[in-house]
């Protein structure tokens, strides 16, 4: 269990948990976290090369298996961490690499124990049937996936780094071109957002009686998870038009209105709506455009989102309220500029998004490559011999 406070003769020492443990047989081991240890504890906790850990519970880590491939003197594990010793010669690589694939197919969720929260306890674990070949064998299959399995990852970090430098790209066209980036345009007033725009509005949160869902959503209710700096044409919740009539608070945005969160883990993010909607208490709504384009302004508040978080107040929650939020200026050309500008960053960021999306895709199939061929070798459905 995780110790906080020395008992009188504990030695405090680094320890693996659920989070060192990651997809694909990863080790980050970067973030380390301590505890107190008992002197007995440690020796018995101990973690050294040829182990296997495999994370307990979770629902996103549960079954997440990873060789340890170096000893790591005076470190132990928490209760999060079922650790597996091979016997003899037994390869622990093949072992980690059989949990990976079992994890992949399924049968690890299916296996656990499910209530609220599912667990791999250590007594399921240990009941896993495992097809042990020959440790020759065994070893021929891991040096093989080792060897496999890295080019794969080595090619999926690369299109990684590709996504994060599409993504700068982007975010660097954007600030251009509205006049957050180098070559600002003196010519181009700074504008509070209030002089934008006719009014600001928020909303509130109906009670759930009176909250509406699928077809029969009615009017969209739009919180602040809706808001993706993408056009809004319908929400899966909804309320009618006696529900808005009941409460004062509830107001209709028209489409065409720019949304922006106001407070909690969503604060900044922002969306254009394309259809008449209503919002709760945490979104700040930008209504009726005066010589201004509303896609335009969203543009430029992209770019400026961390100027704008600067004007965040509070402790725990942040937040930006209505009035920091309509004094807040952004460089504001003459309409037709602004027109142009929004039209020409949808086709350059539809390019770019393209892109990503392909780039992503490439990264989803590589690792479903990954898992199918740990999988075949583990099983021995191909001979690894053939692809040395």
């Amino acid at each position: 269990m995780l110790q906080s406070k020395d008992s009188g003769s504990d030695v405090r020492a680094p320890y693996m948990r659920a989070a060192n443990v990651q997809p694909d047989g990863v080790l980050a081991l970067d973030d380390v976290n301590e505890m107190w240890f008992g002197d007995a504890e440690l020796k018995q906790l101990s973690i050294r090369a040829g182990d296997v850990v495999v994370v307990e519970g979770g629902q996103g880590g549960f079954g997440r298996a990873a060789y340890v491939d170096e000893d790591l003197p005076g470190w132990g594990f928490q209760n999060s961490i079922n650790r597996l010793r091979p016997i003899g010669e037994f390869d622990g690589r093949f072992i980690a690499f059989y949990l990976i694939a079992l994890r992949f197919s399924g049968f690890i969720r299916a296996y656990s124990n499910v209530v609220s929260m599912p667990h791999l306890t250590a007594e399921k674990l240990a009941s896993i049937p495992i097809p042990l070949p020959p440790v020759e064998t065994q070893r021929a299959i891991s040096d093989c996936l080792d060897r496999e399995t890295a080019r794969i990852d080595t090619l999926v970090e690369e299109q990684g780094r590709l996504i994060e430098m599409l993504r700068e790209r982007r975010a660097a066209l954007i600030a251009q071109e509205t006049g957050w980036g180098a070559s600002r345009r003196d010519d181009w007033p700074m504008m509070r957002l209030s002089w934008l725009f006719q009014a600001t509005g928020s909303g509130t949160t109906p009670a759930n009686e009176d909250i509406t869902y699928g077809e029969d959503a009615g009017i969209p209710w739009v919180t602040t998870g809706e808001l993706r700096e993408s056009l809004i044409l319908g929400t899966a919740r909804g309320v009618n038009a006696a529900v808005v009539r009941r409460y004062s608070a509830l107001k209709i945005h028209p489409a065409g209105s720019l949304l922006i969160a106001m407070y909690g883990a969503t604060i900044g993010r922002m969306a254009l709506l394309g259809v008449d909607a209503a919002s709760n208490q945490a979104c700040c709504a930008l209504v009726g455009p005066v010589g201004s384009d509303p896609e335009f302004v969203q543009y430029s508040l992209m770019a400026a989102k961390s100027w704008l978080l600067l004007e965040a107040a509070g402790g725990g929650q942040p937040n930006i309220n209505q009035d920091k939020i309509r004094s807040f200026r952004i460089p504001a050309p003459a309409l037709d500029e602004q027109r142009r500008i929004a039209a020409y960053l949808d086709e350059q960021t539809a390019k770019i998004d393209a892109l990503i999306k392909e780039t992503e895709r490439f990264i989803e199939l590589a690792r479903e490559r990954r898992a199918a061929l740990t999988a075949a070798a583990v099983t021995g459905q191909i001979d690894v011999r053939e692809m040395a």
